[in-house]
């Protein structure tokens, strides 16, 4: 059985985050060197993520939620993120062992992608706020590994890595953010990139601007049944835009499998 429950605020693990702030430049160094080495191989192909029309996105089962819909993997915790303002479900998060991969689907143009674009305004985003983003290839093509800024309980400065992935689809666009160790550690990635890779969008086939973001619902409950719980269960403080802010985690609702 599904176990939904609200992340008390301000549940962060301090020591964690510290350690982590800690150990990220050297980290994030040698993954960078480790991907501007692997330039030349090409980029794995035959996995997803998939569109809703693709044969493969009936081949396991998956939770429904709405634009997206997630395999399951052992140890995994889902937490769906609702933006205060609109008690929108804005983004789902997957965390395995202690890293986290952040997803959210938008509408796109029918002719091109928008991933180079939007690529390209992260990584001057991230620098502009005193970090740094390599942009590398990775499995699923050119992503960013960024630096971002933090600070310590102890107000010390450090930085914190981030991967964004991106995927352009037939009319869509997925975005994920891993942050924790498998930013930078290959071996603890694989097991989120299996799940983004086996994730299927689910577009719709209703008009929208370019970058409007697909409608995310609760596991198992309709549309306006999601926003009315969503908004029961949100905290004081809104849902974050991942797009400039990737690190600040918003309101929590939470399935346990």
């Amino acid at each position: 059985m599904a176990i939904f429950r609200r992340r008390p605020q301000g549940d962060s693990e301090p020591a964690a985050v510290e350690e982590e702030v800690q150990a990220t430049d050297e980290l994030a160094t040698d993954a960078a060197e480790e991907q501007d080495e692997a330039a030349s191989s090409p980029v794995v192909t035959g996995r997803g993520p998939w569109d809703v029309d693709d044969e493969a996105a009936t081949k396991i089962s998956r939770l429904d939620l709405g634009a997206l819909r997630l395999p399951g993997v052992p140890g995994m915790e889902l937490r769906m993120e609702v933006d205060k303002a609109t008690n929108a479900v804005s983004a789902a998060a997957v965390t395995v062992d202690g890293s986290t991969l952040q997803l959210q689907a938008y509408a796109a143009p029918r002719s091109e992608g928008i991933w180079d674009e939007i690529r390209a305004e992260i990584q001057q985003s991230v620098v502009a706020q005193g970090g740094a983003a390599d942009d590398l290839p990775g499995p699923f093509g050119r992503e960013l590994l960024a630096r971002l800024p933090a600070r310590t309980p102890e107000g010390r400065t450090g930085h914190r890595p981030a991967r964004f992935l991106g995927v352009d689809g037939p009319r869509w666009f997925l975005r994920g953010v891993i942050t924790g160790r498998a930013a930078v550690e290959p071996a603890a990635a694989q097991v989120l990139e299996r799940v983004f890779g086996e994730v299927v969008v689910v577009r719709g086939t209703e008009a929208r601007p370019p970058r409007d973001l697909l409608t995310l619902t609760l596991p198992g409950r309709p549309e306006a049944a999601s926003a009315a719980a969503a908004g029961e269960q949100a905290d004081e403080k809104p849902a974050a835009d991942l797009e400039f802010d990737p690190l600040t985690r918003g309101p929590e609702i939470t399935e346990t499998r």
